[in-house]
């Protein structure tokens, strides 16, 4: 199976895609951890990336999210070139993301979490917030039950005025979900998101992740627990040590030679 496409091919996918990402590369010091990777998403599709601890998964993410500018190469998403935004305005164009390490608000409720996720989608401004202004007030309001219903999405909504690091592991997990789903995203960016869950935990996963494509929101998923990956994917891009060594369907990726000997053969890794 042949890993590059015809530059025919390249333009029709970019045409439809909803990110596009082109040649990426990325430098620390002397190591390349990011080498000449292109891929998309086109709207409503799930689309994997996978490869073994330190093939640049997770750099890629940086990448799309602005948190490492590249060292070469361009990202377009819904048509506008974005590799030179903030992550700020990245997010407010439509990315979200979720972290392979956690990152929820401990000393924060459950429901303020998810709100803090929200508040980039706010129209008043810090003045009127400061001086708690009606309209500030009426927003805010607003802010709250945008967040409760994103937690309904998750079935975290009974647990919404509990502080949040009371929460179990795999409940935090859906916590970070619904904080990065409440930007409403049209692209959402999942790190490893069954890390550390149990067998029904991740079935459950599986489910909500197709209720968020089926809700419009196409995903983008970094992860290792192939079983979750082959059982959702439409496309998956495979990396090793920062290169494409294969892309096509799950029945593909399975039964590529290259593919088994640097990551699905490997039951250590």
């Amino acid at each position: 199976m042949a890993v590059s496409t015809t530059d025919m091919d390249r333009e029709t996918e970019a045409g439809s895609a909803l990110l596009d990402a082109r040649s990426l590369r990325k430098d620390f010091g002397g190591i390349v951890a990011v080498d000449s990777f292109s891929f998309s998403v086109r709207p409503g599709q799930i689309v994997a990336i996978i490869g073994p601890n330190g093939a640049g998964k997770t750099t890629v993410f940086n990448l799309v999210t602005g948190v490492h500018p590249l060292t070469a190469g361009e990202i377009h998403f819904g048509g506008q070139r974005i590799d030179a935004l903030k992550p700020y305005q990245i997010a407010e164009k439509g990315i979200s993301r979720t972290f392979q390490n956690l990152q929820i608000f401990g000393n924060m409720t459950v429901v303020e979490n998810v709100m803090v996720g929200r508040h980039s989608r706010s129209k008043v401004g810090i003045l009127s917030g400061a001086l708690s202004l009606p309209s500030s007030r009426s927003e805010e309001k607003r802010i709250y039950y945008a967040a409760m219903e994103m937690l309904d999405m998750v079935g975290l909504v009974s647990r919404a005025k509990q502080p949040a690091s009371a929460l179990p592991f795999g409940s935090q997990r859906l916590l970070e979900l619904a904080r990065a789903l409440a930007n409403e995203p049209k692209l959402l960016l999942l790190d490893e998101p069954a890390a550390g869950l149990a067998s029904q935990e991740t079935r459950n996963l599986e489910r909500l992740i197709y209720r968020i494509r089926d809700g419009g929101v196409s995903i983008l998923l970094v992860e290792h627990d192939m079983e979750l990956v082959m059982g959702i994917a439409d496309w998956v891009f495979v990396l090793d040590y920062g290169k494409l060594i294969a892309a096509g369907t799950p029945r593909d990726i399975q039964a590529n030679e290259k593919v088994i000997a640097a990551y699905l053969g490997d039951e250590t890794d």
